[in-house]
């Protein structure tokens, strides 16, 4: 840093009563307008309105500042904000210092408020400290590949793609299974408006084929990503798939000679499907594919019947995986999410007894498309069911599984219950339910509907479901008649949440994203970025994300898709501005730098007969884990070396 003189404006927010309340932000401006460097101290209700920003835009040419320090609330939430203000009045915007009062002061000290007045007073002293040593960074931008990954075929995937599409950009959708369409696509209806799901998805999956924009890669994963934001180069294994795409017409053909039957995934092993198959009748792409676990010909035996009665000759068993590598701009996550599986919520002995299924069975079930026809049955003796129980929070809002609401399960099971009214007039049907979590739009009256239909909703948990002789039955305490009951019923579907994918771990670790304490995708920002994730270019939507109902996976996947397009249609992204520097003259080529980093952001390189670490500033992330590991100390982090944290720290010690 030069030896101009710095001047110091510093500016407290009172943030309505958030930081008010608690701090006595009068004392705490006096206090800071005697610090040394000190040239302007001002307090304001709401510092991040436009007043607020448009007074310390006027002070910084008013008193000539060239340091701003404002108090106020997360630098998460509005650090881009005051940085803006600064870069619009003339000044560097890494020349701010925000200090976290609200979180960090008020809200913790609620009932202390001289601990929290005092509390602020020593981080703003900090921060005017550490306000003298920071220096002008100039940002740097590359060029970007105008090219989107999609990972993940359900509605999300299938939304962002045909997003990205539609603004003109090459779109490469990866999904894992043979086609696309995901969990909706084995739905019957949707709530709340009771459309048909295939109506709604079937369209949309045809989309995806006929745009030119899209490249669909279905039995396919991603396996690794490197390159910077702006210019990954994605590795991507293609399945055989054991049938040519290009020949395959969808006939059905095979199937149908195939001598091999195995339970069906798509219908939750509620039916059989070949072990050479097409998922369902509107698949996308409508083409058969070979399991070969299950194939006669993959376990030595001489069976060649679907390639001998295929009238396109496309079965191919000598068919190898296929590897891809593409060059992207912007990569969206939309892998979606798994369904808790019942096994371990022994009282209502899922897998013991057949007449005990989940929703998503359920969903199979009624589905015309599904295992019955569209019938609902029991799947003990395939009669119809008298009586259905639904049973709520099977798996959630349970500290041994997950904590958390499932969000979506009330729903599915009053759409259920609707669905069984109508299709068996005489059946009585129950939802057993704490409560019913209604939020959404239209699902009030979604939950009116249910009731005018006479389904009986008992504010219990059950205790225990049993067998006896050909009912289940299921105990109960009514806390309201403080009583134990007990309910005998044909079918009980259990309401089970969605849980992170087996997927996505592996997914996370490839793409160097974090996962949240639920186990789902964290986003860069709750409120303000959240699609976005901590690494630039990279994005996140639907169910990956967290629990959701198909509006809101849709409107997240738009959003997704929107962020990548506006990043990518600029034609250039800026990079992250805290990257690590070198100092070659300490620096002896240990490479612990480049074993440890994250982002594979550092290499070593001969310079004049000597091995010195280079930063590859394109695909820093400013981490900080090589200036931790370095033992000769030769790496720092722009923003925030030694000479800038350590006066913080003895300011907040003497």
């Amino acid at each position: 840093m030069s030896h101009e003189e710095v001047r110091i404006g510093v500016y407290i927010c009172h943030c309505g009563k958030n930081i008010a309340g608690a701090v006595d932000v009068k004392e705490v401006r006096k206090f800071a307008s005697q610090l040394p460097g000190v040239v302007i101290a001002r307090d304001y209700m709401f510092m991040c309105s436009s007043a607020g920003q448009e007074l310390i835009a006027q002070d910084i040419k008013r008193y000539k500042l060239n340091r701003v320090v404002v108090a106020a609330c997360s630098p998460r939430m509005h650090e881009p904000t005051f940085m803006a203000v600064l870069q619009k009045a003339g000044l560097n915007p890494f020349l701010l210092e925000m200090v976290n009062i609200r979180e960090q002061c008020s809200w913790p000290h609620w009932d202390e408020p001289e601990k929290a007045t005092e509390k602020a007073k020593i981080l703003i002293k900090m921060a005017v400290e550490r306000a003298k040593k920071l220096e002008p960074i100039q940002i740097k931008k590359t060029k970007v590949t105008k090219a989107v990954l999609v990972i993940g075929g359900g509605i999300a995937g299938i939304t962002a793609a045909l997003e990205c599409a539609k603004l003109g950009l090459k779109v490469y959708l990866v999904e894992k299974k043979p086609t696309i369409g995901g969990k909706m696509a084995l739905f019957d209806k949707t709530f709340p408006t009771m459309d048909c799901s295939a109506c709604i998805l079937t369209p949309k999956m045809v989309e995806v084929t006929r745009s030119p924009n899209i490249e669909l890669i279905t039995n396919a994963e991603v396996v690794d990503v490197d390159g910077v934001p702006g210019n990954f180069r994605v590795k991507i294994i293609k399945h055989a798939r054991y049938v040519d795409e290009k020949k395959c017409i969808g006939c059905g053909a095979c199937t149908r000679v195939c001598p091999v039957e195995v339970p069906n995934e798509y219908d939750l092993k509620l039916g059989k499907r070949k072990a050479i198959y097409i998922p369902f009748p509107y698949a996308v792409p409508k083409v058969a594919v070979i399991d070969p676990n299950a194939c006669l010909r993959f376990k030595g035996e001489d069976c060649d019947k679907c390639a001998k009665i295929c009238p396109a000759k496309a079965v191919d068993f000598n068919m190898k995986d296929e590897e891809i590598e593409v060059n992207v701009g912007a990569i969206i996550v939309a892998i979606g999410a798994e369904l808790f599986e019942p096994y371990d919520v022994w009282e209502y002995k899922y897998g013991v007894y057949k007449d005990v299924i989940t929703n998503l069975q359920f969903e199979r079930l009624s589905n015309a498309a599904g295992p019955t026809g569209g019938r609902i049955v029991r799947p003990s003796n395939g009669k119809e069911p008298k009586r259905i129980a639904f049973i709520q929070c099977v798996g959630s809002r349970d500290a041994r599984f997950r904590e958390n609401c499932c969000v979506v399960g009330c729903m599915i099971s009053l759409k259920h219950a609707i669905i069984a009214k109508e299709k068996l007039k005489d059946c009585e049907v129950f939802i057993f339910a704490p409560e019913i979590r209604a939020s959404g739009k239209g699902y009030e009256e979604f939950f009116k509907r249910a009731r005018e239909l006479e389904v009986k909703i008992i504010k219990a948990f059950p205790s225990e479901v049993r067998k006896e002789e050909d009912q289940l039955v299921i105990y109960f305490y009514d806390p309201i008649l403080d009583n134990l009951f007990k309910l005998s019923v044909d079918l009980v579907v259990l309401a089970v949440p969605l849980i992170p994918s087996k997927d996505l771990e592996k997914i996370a670790k490839i793409l160097k994203i974090p996962r949240s304490p639920d186990g789902f995708l964290l986003e860069a920002h709750p409120k303000l970025r959240p699609v976005e994730t901590p690494t630039p270019g990279i994005y996140i939507c639907g169910t990956a994300h967290g629990p959701k109902d198909i509006p809101s996976t849709v409107a997240q996947a738009a959003a997704a898709a929107s962020e990548a397009a506006s990043m990518l249609l600029k034609g250039e992204i800026e990079l992250n501005p805290y990257v690590a520097v070198i100092d070659e003259e300490l620096c002896n080529g240990c490479r612990v730098c480049e074993s440890i980093c994250p982002y594979n952001a550092i290499e070593i390189v001969e310079k004049e007969g000597k091995l010195r670490a280079r930063v590859i500033e394109e695909k820093c992330q400013g981490c900080g884990a090589c200036s931790a590991s370095c033992p000769a100390n030769a790496i720092r982090i722009k923003h925030f070396k030694d000479e800038q944290i350590i006066p913080a720290i003895k300011a907040a010690l003497i």
